[in-house]
């Protein structure tokens, strides 16, 4: 085992023999690099991931960002530097195109680099995770003229982009929010609200900070039609402080490397922003960064769940305890708890969930680079389409199920688990705010039944299951896992059309979760017997513990669906009916 950050030989695997990404650099866009580019990118990830990244990650963790005499945000040493690093080599720019100054990777190499940042130290690594999603919304909707004022210093790493979504009164019902944008004769607008849980918004990291900021300009419509994007710099050019004052810092369970702040804005005259794309179309382009920002989240769970599972286990091959069952003779020497059954459940679970997860988002990353650089306009299409219908589950199931590998990993630690002596409490900690940002799992699963499975008169489910059933079609040796995976397909389908044929949505919806879960873990099998697929004849270590992981999954956990749909398909109404007051 070479790191305890990330398996490489699963990433290459994935990368190369699975999703083919040298394919990819047949394209106009990418012809400039190859597979030694590839590679290359990702030794310099583990590199600067493990030398300027987790060093601090337990500092961040011990000394959480707080406001220092003069008032500003404190961060631990090494934040800085660690960040500088990332960006003068390039992370931030990996993905962007060169015509405006980035590296031009595959989107699906940029975010299997990212991975090793968000690993080793997701705290720190949440900054430029930020500023790369908000240049890739400012490059899709932002003018020109905005483009050369904020996105060469956000590549370079001289400014950070944050998200400004939630208010206090407001939280996920972005209906509600009461932050008002007033136009002004020059063409700007003046931005006076409050807005709460925002990461990255406020330190001395760099330069400047670019808020993205979900208003409503006075006479819109109500509710989200009325909500526009105001992009609203920390320091305007001049260099003069802009209306944006810092009104306190939320102290969290765990990814404490992160500060978060609730902001004020126009505590005077109105902060002075500008608006990025259509007047009253700020949720349409405000999820250009949302969307990418769910895949990335659950990345981020994946990459704490591969962490967690790799110090579990190496804490496993080297700790001696017992005997073998039946072992009386307490003379003979203690075996590596790895021996014991109950143990290698629990690696095995792990290993299960974090390689599921990883693959789940690096397929959604090739998804990406299918719609956006693919040469025929239908496949494009149908990529952007199948990835609509995956985001949620991409999001969400990694965050639920990586989260109960790092609780595994505590587990395999047993009392010293539990204690600040080992890094495993701390991912759970850290990974346990993955379920609730970027849209919590209520929000993703009421989005994947209530809108996703049905868009386009069920277009995109029905493509999802397609996909499923032609890997189905190429499974060979593997019928047993094959024809469990059908079954559970036609679950979903029987079970969807029970579920909108109600007529009542809060029937249909009322036991969304489920709905996710089930799905999830589905969508879960068929990426472990696409991996399978794809190991064919090889015979070594490596695909020995995939096929020993695929097996488990389909023996403990695909079983687990079978009473989520039952619950499903009865319609059951009891949370519609207790009334909690």
């Amino acid at each position: 085992m070479t790191s305890r950050i990330l398996d490489r030989a699963d990433l290459d695997f994935l990368l190369h023999d699975w999703l083919r990404v040298g394919d990819l650099l047949d394209r106009a866009p990418f012809a400039e690099h190859d597979r030694e580019t590839i590679d290359a990118v990702l030794d310099l990830a583990e590199q600067i991931a493990t030398e300027r990244f987790e060093p601090h990650n337990r500092a961040a963790d011990l000394a959480e960002p707080h406001q220092g005499p003069d008032g500003r945000v404190v961060l631990v040493d090494g934040v800085r530097e660690a960040i500088e690093a990332f960006a003068e080599a390039g992370f931030i720019a990996a993905s962007v195109p060169a015509e405006h100054g980035g590296t031009g990777l595959p989107f699906t190499v940029a975010r299997a680099a990212l991975a090793w940042f968000q690993a080793a130290n997701i705290g720190t690594a949440s900054y430029p995770f930020l500023t790369t999603a908000a240049v890739n919304l400012l490059l899709a909707h932002g003018t020109p003229e905005q483009v050369e004022a904020w996105v060469p210093g956000m590549l370079e790493g001289r400014t950070s982009g944050t998200m400004c979504l939630s208010e206090p009164q407001a939280g996920s019902s972005l209906a509600d929010i009461t932050t008002r944008a007033e136009p002004q004769d020059d063409g700007s607008y003046r931005v006076i609200g409050t807005k709460m849980w925002i990461s990255g918004g406020e330190h001395e990291l760099t330069d400047n900070i670019v808020h993205l900021v979900l208003a409503k300009i006075p006479g819109g419509p109500a509710g989200v039609k009325g909500i526009s994007l105001i992009a609203v710099p920390r320091y305007l050019d001049d260099g003069t402080h802009n209306d944006v004052a810092l009104a306190g810092l939320n102290h969290k369970m765990g990814y404490r490397g992160t500060v978060n702040t609730l902001l004020n804005f126009g505590e005077r005259e109105g902060a002075v922003g500008w608006l990025v794309g259509a007047e009253h179309g700020g949720l349409t382009a405000m999820f250009h960064m949302m969307n990418e920002a769910r895949v990335g989240v659950g990345m981020g769970a994946t990459a704490l769940g591969v962490t967690g599972y790799l110090h579990s286990l190496e804490y496993a091959l080297t700790r001696t305890q017992g005997r073998a069952v039946g072992g009386r003779d307490v003379s003979t020497p203690m075996i590596p708890i790895a021996r014991h059954p109950d143990v290698r459940r629990m690696l095995l679970a792990q290993k299960s969930y974090a390689e599921a997860g990883m693959a789940l988002g690096l397929y959604c990353s090739r998804l990406v680079d299918e719609k956006d650089t693919h040469p025929d306009d239908g496949a494009r299409a149908q990529a952007a389409l199948l990835l609509d219908v995956l985001t949620p589950i991409a999001k969400s199931w990694p965050s639920q199920w990586c989260l109960a590998a790092n609780d595994l990993a505590i587990q395999v630690l047993g009392g010293s688990g539990y204690t600040r002596d080992f890094p495993v409490e701390q991912f759970y900690r850290d990974n346990r705010l993955n379920p609730i940002h970027e849209g919590t799992h209520g929000i993703q699963a009421i989005d994947l039944l209530g809108r996703k499975a049905v868009m386009r008169g069920g277009a995109g489910l029905e493509l999802l299951l397609g996909t499923v059933r032609a890997t189905i079609d190429r499974a060979g040796e593997h019928a047993e896992h094959a024809a469990a995976l059908e079954a559970a397909l036609v679950r979903i389908e029987k079970t969807t059309a029970t579920l909108h044929a109600t007529g009542d949505p809060d029937v249909t919806l009322a036991n969304a979760s489920v709905y996710l879960e089930a799905v999830g873990h589905v969508v879960a099998a068929w990426i472990w017997l696409e991996q399978l697929v794809v190991l064919g004849s090889r015979d070594d270590a490596f695909a020995t513990g995939k096929r020993a992981a695929a097996r488990y999954f389909y023996r403990f956990e695909l079983p687990r669906t079978g009473p989520w749909f039952d619950l499903l398909d009865s319609l059951d109404t009891t949370t519609l009916e207790w009334d909690p007051s």
